[in-house]
């Protein structure tokens, strides 16, 4: 039996448009996971916060504003004050190529770049976060 990953889907910063996040947070759900959207504008300590208190095992972020290189790193260094080191980091959206290694450095586990599939981003989510253990 497939374990349900538990997975907060969240919109930092002030991006307004959030279609791709809700398209991601269905096709997990359909593929049996718990997910909980935040909704937009979110703050990097309301992401934290919902994260922890929700004890997810994933945080995907969604960004299209450009603000990924202060928002993802500040999500991170909250997530390890706030006993939150375990949960993986994963982000979509418009993050330019030349960000995407440095980011990974700093913790985000994945990054998916527009296009990706739907397919592709529960996979990697089921094969990663520990589904099926």
């Amino acid at each position: 039996m497939k374990k349900k990953i538990r997975i907060l889907v969240a919109k930092p910063g002030l991006d307004g448009h959030d279609r791709g996040a809700k398209v991601i947070c269905r096709a997990l759900r359909d593929a049996g996971h718990e997910v909980i959207y935040t909704g937009l504008r979110r703050t990097p300590d309301e992401i934290v916060t919902a994260a922890v208190q929700e004890d997810v095992d994933v945080i995907g972020l969604s960004i299209l504003s450009g603000a990924h290189n202060v928002l993802f790193p500040r999500i991170l260094e909250l997530l390890r004050k706030n006993e939150g080191a375990d949960i993986q980091v994963i982000a979509g959206g418009i993050i330019p190529e030349k960000d995407i290694l440095e980011l990974k450095k700093k913790g985000i586990a994945e990054i998916f770049p527009p296009g990706t599939s739907t397919v592709d981003i529960v996979d990697w989510v089921e094969k990663n976060v520990g589904a099926g253990d």
